[in-house]
């Protein structure tokens, strides 16, 4: 699959005048740091992959001497990756390799998505600790993707490495993140059309290094334009679109979106770190995610509980407001918060691997194992940008999830009432879910979705240019959206940890989807006249794995009650008092996930589709519920 060299030299040529950080080594480095492109480094099988390598300089002359190092491996070119940061931590006195994944931009072999990422890893901290400028300590870092290859890293034991940072990390894709609880994240539908979220001219080489034959690349390069058009006409064949002439991309797609959790497609990625706890190296590993972002349930509840439960090195954890890779926002979506809630990342992460790999007494092994954002507070008015001023504050924590918030139920009622109080006896609601209409995403915990969706905290009214609307109207008017509120708060209520649903459903057929979404409502203000819906997290259940998404397949008795777990993403959130608490129900949201046609056939290979008649039981013996992490006494 490598293209000829020329090929992508012709193609770098051409993109020279117009996007020049698409090329390596255009981007100066300043006087204190020498840079070395494309260092090809040697792994065990004899593929070569390619490594940008930044060094402390004087004068532009590498400094003699051993310095430790730090590693990300990156799917999104090295080129544009490496020198914001690189040049960062090179002239403060670190050894920045930057290294292309296997069969991605100028390293060689075939794109197989982390499934060589341990072993790949480890030649290449084995080969950085071989090195004259190395002083034997390596540490990690990296976002989302780049998250998971350091979760390989750590997994497959790599030497040398002594401290990682994986911010937003990609963590158990079969479980949540790719499948989620048996439904499909079209976010990956993007990622793979798009060739891993390249853009401009960067598309014609990640076009080139695609593609099985050079005529093929153009075509690949505006696969990325059309996503929406190819989203509606799911489910995907193979040689049925122009993915076709990157055929490791169409291979891994088709499979992905064909199998269950359980499937090696998905275990055999070796990035899923509840199930390795016992391979994982006992180093000190700093967990960073947001609210808002698509990997903060495995992050939090999952990699950071899992690891400071099961080994003797210092884990720690920073949950902003963030949504994916936004550390340095404010705001996430229609929400603003605090000025301080963006962070600095590169003076975060120096004070870190300062004290881990240079010995550096700056007290941060000293600090609250756990600091969270608690969103909310604010006064809701309309800032400049045009978001309601949500606000919040930091909170340094011991623990997460924090064993002093009670998990206390709140009961869906007839008459849409949502209340900690038992429900009474009442016939269940059934509404009719049509898979040729599924309701618009509004928000939410995504990443890479491109023109599919917005991300973070989002009014749930639809409007007309987004693409999956077809009307201006508030989801709550939807027949098949079941909405369940408090009525106004009398005081505040700070919600703080995992959301948890359990609802009892029924379906007129084999197999379908239930979703939920938990909603701050905010009362009308004199900004806000309709006042404002904003989501706080929400998670679907494919019917069929509803014992698990790593379990059998089981399809539903039609007709017949069941009782389903849906883990929502986590919070932290203060419910102002004159607010509203919300929980609405349905079968789809989408694009984010991808839709369920209701018919039974295996996973990507419907011909049909039908309406399903969809029950949600709400009485005392089918008592639907959300689990909601009150920390009383809070705020």
């Amino acid at each position: 699959m490598t293209p000829p060299a020329a090929s992508l030299a012709m193609i770098a040529l051409l993109l020279a005048g117009s996007a020049p950080h698409a090329v390596s080594g255009a981007e100066p480095a300043p006087a204190d740091v020498a840079v070395t492109h494309d260092v090809m480094i040697a792994m065990r099988d004899g593929v070569r992959l390619a490594a940008d390598v930044y060094r402390p300089a004087q004068a532009g002359v590498a400094t003699e001497g051993r310095f430790p190092a730090l590693l990300m491996r990156t799917p999104y070119s090295k080129s544009v990756r490496a020198p914001p940061f690189a040049n960062y931590f090179a002239a403060r006195g670190y050894v920045v390799v930057v290294e292309d994944v296997r069969g991605r931009y100028e390293s060689e072999g075939r794109w197989h998505p982390l499934y060589d990422d341990g072993a790949d890893g480890y030649d290449t901290a084995a080969w950085i600790g071989r090195q004259g400028w190395s002083d034997g300590g390596i540490g990690t870092l990296g976002t989302s993707y780049e998250g998971a290859t350091q979760q390989a890293l750590a997994i497959a034991g790599a030497p040398f490495v002594k401290t990682m940072i994986p911010l937003f990390s990609m963590s158990d894709p079969g479980r949540y993140g790719v499948r989620h609880n048996g439904a499909f994240e079209l976010r990956w539908f993007n990622w793979v059309f798009t060739l891993g979220n390249a853009t401009g001219g960067e598309s014609l080489l990640a076009g080139a290094r695609a593609a099985a034959e050079p005529a093929g690349a153009p075509a690949l390069a505006e696969l990325g334009d059309h996503v929406p058009e190819y989203v509606r006409a799911l489910p995907l064949r193979a040689g049925t679109t122009p993915l076709k002439f990157a055929p490791d991309y169409e291979k891994w797609l088709i499979e992905a979106m064909s199998h269950g959790g359980g499937d090696p497609v998905y275990t055999a990625m070796g990035i899923d770190v509840p199930d390795h706890m016992a391979d994982y190296k006992d180093i000190p590993v700093y967990h960073v995610t947001g609210w808002y972002d698509s990997w903060s349930l495995q992050v939090a509840n999952l990699n950071f509980a899992g690891l400071r439960a099961h080994k003797k090195s210092l884990q720690r954890l920073i949950v902003g407001p963030w949504i994916h890779s936004r550390p340095g926002q404010s705001f996430a979506g229609d929400a603003q918060f605090t000025p301080d809630a963006a962070i600095d990342l590169n003076f975060f992460e120096q004070r870190w691997f300062d004290h881990w790999l240079k010995g550096v007494d700056n007290g941060v092994e000293r600090e609250a194992p756990v600091r969270l954002y608690v969103m909310g507070g604010g006064d809701a008015h309309k800032t400049a940008e045009g978001r309601v001023f949500v606000g919040g504050r930091w909170r340094d924590e011991q623990e997460w999830p924090l064993s002093r918030a009670r998990a206390t139920a709140y009961y869906l009622h007839g008459g849409g009432v949502l209340s900690p109080e038992r429900p009474a006896p009442h016939a269940a609601i059934r509404y009719r879910f049509d898979p040729l209409h599924p309701v618009p995403t509004l928000g939410g915990n995504l990443s890479s979705q491109g023109a599919l969706a917005s991300q973070g905290a989002t009014d749930q009214r639809c409007h007309p240019d987004l693409w999956s609307c077809t009307d201006s109207n508030p989801l709550s008017a939807r027949d098949d959206v079941l909405v369940f509120q408090t009525p106004p708060l009398r005081e505040d209520t700070e919600v703080t940890g995992r959301l948890i649903v359990k609802l009892w459903a029924a379906s007129d057929g084999p197999d379908t989807d239930f979703t939920a979404k938990l909603i701050d409502v905010y009362p009308p203000n004199a900004d806000f006249p309709r006042g404002i819906d904003l989501n706080v997290g929400d998670g679907i259940v494919r019917a069929r794995y509803r014992n698990g998404s790593t379990a059998p397949a089981q399809m539903l008795k039609p007709g017949q009650p069941y009782e389903l777990t849906i883990e929502l993403y986590p919070t932290s959130l203060v419910f102002k008092r004159g607010h509203r608490i919300r929980l609405d129900v349905s079968s789809s949201n989408f694009p984010r996930f991808d839709v369920n046609p209701n018919t039974g056939e295996p996973l990507n290979d419907n011909r049909g589709w039908r309406v399903a008649e969809n029950s949600i039981y709400l009485d005392p013996a089918h008592p639907s519920r959300i689990l909601l992490p009150v920390v009383p006494g809070a705020p």
